[in-house]
């Protein structure tokens, strides 16, 4: 009777050994096939938001393509676009786009040493390392470095000794870091995420304020350029090679004012357009005194400066590299353009305020002689590195799944874009969550 009984226990402890080895396999398989299921999920999640990323920076190039050339602003809809750009879903997936003009930065290959010392952070040694870094040579200057410094770093690489190709080339320069280039936007989303307002409790490290401080990268770009044309695409009239006779025609000018122009030049070349509106060194010709008014030189007034402004130019190539939309262009940008001082930044306010006061910003470069406390030498100083036109243009595509429960996936898309040619181009494509 004994042994029926422990044959009867070992039966059912055996049952629920089975039952127990049954259960972990069916737990496991289920565990198994929920975390497939979610990897694939995931998986799925990030193609879409891929694509939906993508989307973003295509539905950007068509407005950006679509939009009147004649002149760039924050007004137009590549800047300002709520319909298009905010918050656009595709399905389960959606995206936000910001669009940046690069035209709206001081270029890095061609600031001068006193412009790029204006930018806010910057320090002597990091403007002469850039200088170093950007030239031809291996002459050091006095603060900078050359190859000797990067050759015997820990990891060592070499120096460009040109112009810098990406923005982002400036971490390699002596002294510079990404809390300089980024600030306290490090996912460059324009806005100030709670990660970016505590301190250094989490990256980045910041100063608290409900102020996002943002970086160089802000300021600075190595893309922009400028077609030598005028607002209908027109090739521009060079003021240092036309005849009297081509001033007058394809300018609309005055034979006695074509003749000031023409006559002005012959022992020094126009350095700027802005040139024309400074009569102090026309010299004598043997028509300025007497005869008919058609062979009196006559200097142009800054009213018929400003009707011809955007038809002429001083540079004979097809485009000029580094010239600044002051449509577009920041306070802290065109200060530093001005020279970075007190009296910079108020004039730099200046032009912000009156450019806001316009429908469409300014059509002219010479709509800056409008603008309160611009004087004419200063005007002269800057009318070579300024535009009202751009061509580049940074794209930043933000896009996630609608609902953030299921996977969380998120993808930020960044395209340098160049809308100047017949098709646009990408100059710079960056795909990841972080910089």
């Amino acid at each position: 009777m004994r042994n029926h009984s422990n044959r009867e226990g070992l039966v059912l402890i055996a049952v629920l050994w089975i039952v127990v080895i049954l259960t972990v396999i069916v737990v496991s398989v289920s565990y198994s096939g929920r975390l497939n299921m979610k990897i694939s999920l995931v998986s799925q999640d990030a193609v879409c938001c891929k694509w939906a990323g993508n989307a973003g920076i295509e539905t950007a190039i068509s407005v950006l393509k679509e939009d009147l050339p004649a002149s760039d602003s924050l007004l137009d809809l590549w800047s300002d676009n709520e319909i298009d750009f905010n918050d656009i879903q595709l399905g389960r997936y959606g995206f936000t786009v910001k669009v940046y003009d690069e035209a709206g930065k001081l270029n890095v290959n061609s600031a001068t040493e006193e412009q790029l010392l204006a930018l806010p952070n910057m320090t002597e040694q990091i403007v002469s390392s850039i200088i170093d870094w950007r030239d031809s040579d291996e002459t050091q200057s006095a603060d900078g470095a050359e190859s000797g410094y990067y050759e015997n770093l820990p990891f060592r690489y070499q120096i460009r000794n040109g112009p810098f190709r990406t923005i982002r080339e400036l971490l390699l320069v002596r002294g510079v870091t990404e809390q300089l280039l980024y600030g306290e936007d490090t996912n460059l989303n324009g806005l100030l995420d709670s990660n970016e307002r505590d301190g250094s409790r989490t990256p980045p490290d910041d100063n608290e304020d409900v102020r996002l401080d943002k970086g160089w990268i802000e300021y600075l770009t190595c893309y922009s350029y400028d077609k030598n044309t005028d607002a209908e695409g027109n090739q521009r009239i060079n003021i240092n090679e036309a005849d009297q006779r081509t001033l007058t025609e394809s300018l609309g000018l005055s034979q006695s004012q074509a003749r000031w122009i023409v006559d002005n030049r012959n022992n020094n070349q126009y350095s700027s357009i802005a040139d024309l509106i400074d009569g102090s060194n026309a010299r004598a010709s043997g028509g300025t005194s007497g005869g008919d008014s058609q062979d009196r030189a006559e200097p142009l007034d800054i009213a018929a400066f400003s009707d011809i402004a955007d038809k002429i130019t001083v540079d004979s190539g097809d485009e000029v590299q580094g010239r600044i939309n002051i449509n577009t262009a920041s306070n802290v940008v065109l200060a530093a353009m001005l020279g970075g001082d007190e009296k910079a930044y108020q004039l730099a306010d200046n032009i912000v305020s009156y450019r806001e006061s316009l429908q469409a910003g300014m059509e002219n470069i010479a709509d800056l002689l409008n603008v309160p406390s611009m004087d004419v030498s200063t005007f002269k100083n800057i009318a070579g590195n300024i535009t009202v036109r751009s061509n580049v243009f940074s794209i930043r595509s933000f896009a996630a799944v609608v609902n953030e429960a299921l996977s969380g996936a998120r993808l930020q898309i960044e395209a340098v874009v160049d809308r100047g040619g017949s098709t646009a181009q990408i100059l710079y494509y960056y795909q990841g969550e972080t910089n």
